[in-house]
């Protein structure tokens, strides 16, 4: 049994992300702390301080009171009497109505607790454009400083060449041009490295960085059928998850105002002391609003709102399977692609080889190797954004379809 759930967690889509990806437990801890998620922690608070709200209902008891100086006036002369009376009344649900108020507030609940998965989702994918974005600038500062060593090199030995007069000044300065464009692309890239990495902390400031970026892997493809892909994505899709919710919600909220073109009554006990104690009287109360067209409009407006929302649902449907099968078949085109500039970069690496001999052995001269060398050097860097490009877009099908950074709905 071990053996088997080894074998298992060797082929999952995350054992295939590699140690390239920060720890899950501290990508986890860090986006918790996202200010978006922590907003959305509180309104799941706020969602659920609401749905006990909606199940205990708004009517709450109501007490008036009144106190009078009553004066008569008789052919004995003049009476003056203190009077005084109080009311103590409450709204009555009507059967049926409780329930579609519980129902209000479970589905608001549920479309806060669906918007706050959403929100970590968010997250996530904003720690991977940052990190790969992060590794792509590591990877072409490495390669930048790498050319830029050799081109010194060059330029270093063909300086003695021509202090012993076995080369040409012009030589020098052709190779000393290279050199300088090389130092400034080495110095731009070295900006690009420390900018992406400042990203990373000031976004993710709980996350910690290791020293040294790890590098580049080589993008490998997704491990199982493209349409499948594509339905996990849609499936665990929050965004649909809290719009069917919110649709729920309105759903009852527009059977509520319908239900309440009967209005709630209300019953009270009423009781009057009059005459200075002399008479004492207890009543019943009640009242009730007659509903007329204001709550049939608006039962009416609450439908119509239900409609839109299940609307809503149909075109965010629409979008996610549409990034969905767009990010799954980036996720391929990419691989192809890259794959093609691994290619030209080995072909172009053996091809400045020989140019680079044939210049040594006098064959061809130096603009020509130098060309070649420029060449060499785009495309080796153009292999590196292919490589990145590639490993985010594998790596963004696995967060979208929640196998990357996710708890496991």
């Amino acid at each position: 049994m071990s053996l088997r759930i080894l074998l298992l967690l060797l082929v999952s889509p995350c054992a295939l992300a590699g140690n390239y990806l920060p720890d899950p437990d501290l990508v986890a801890q860090s986006i918790a702390q996202q200010p978006d998620v922590r907003a959305a922690e509180a309104r799941v608070r706020g969602a659920q301080a609401q749905a006990r709200m909606h199940t205990v209902g708004s009517h709450e008891f109501e007490v008036s009171g009144a106190r009078q100086r009553h004066k008569v006036e008789e052919m004995s002369g003049i009476d003056r009497y203190a009077e005084w009376e109080l009311q103590v009344s409450r709204r009555l649900r009507l059967p049926g109505k409780a329930k579609l108020d519980s129902a209000i507030g479970r589905h608001g609940l549920e479309a806060a607790q669906a918007q706050l998965e959403d929100a970590r989702h968010q997250a996530a994918r904003r720690l991977l454009q940052r990190w790969v974005g992060w590794l792509r600038a590591a990877a072409v500062a490495e390669e930048a400083e790498r050319q830029y060593t050799s081109l010194r090199r060059e330029r270093d030995a063909l300086q003695r060449r021509v202090e012993l007069g076995d080369a040409a000044h012009k030589d020098l300065d052709l190779i000393e041009v290279e050199r300088a464009q090389a130092d400034a692309q080495r110095l731009a890239a070295d900006s690009a490295r420390d900018n992406a990495r400042r990203s990373i902390a000031i976004d993710f400031p709980q996350l910690p960085l290791p020293g040294r970026p790890p590098a580049l892997p080589e993008p490998v493809a997704l491990a199982e059928d493209d349409a499948l892909w594509i339905k996990r994505i849609i499936d665990r899709s929050h965004e649909i998850g809290a719009l069917a919710s919110i649709a729920e919600q309105q759903e009852a909220v527009a059977a509520r105002a319908r239900a309440d073109r009967v209005p709630d009554p209300s019953l009270g006990l009423r009781v009057l002391n009059e005459r200075g104690g002399a008479d004492s009287i207890i009543g019943v109360v009640f009242s009730v609003p007659i509903g007329g067209r204001y709550r049939r409009a608006l039962g009416a407006a609450e439908t119509a709102e239900a409609s839109a929302r299940y609307d809503d649902i149909a075109m965010m449907t629409r979008e996610i399977a549409r990034d969905a099968e767009l990010a799954v078949s980036d996720a391929c085109s990419t691989l192809r692609q890259w794959r093609a500039q691994q290619a030209a970069r080995e072909a172009s690496l053996a091809a400045n080889t020989r140019q680079h001999r044939g210049w040594k052995l006098g064959e061809l001269s130096l603009a020509e190797w130098l060309l070649a060398e420029r060449n060499s050097r785009q495309i080796s860097l153009a292999e590196i954004m292919a490589r990145a490009d590639a490993t985010e877009a594998h790596l963004r099908v696995l967060v979208d379809s929640h196998e990357l950074w996710h708890a496991r709905d």
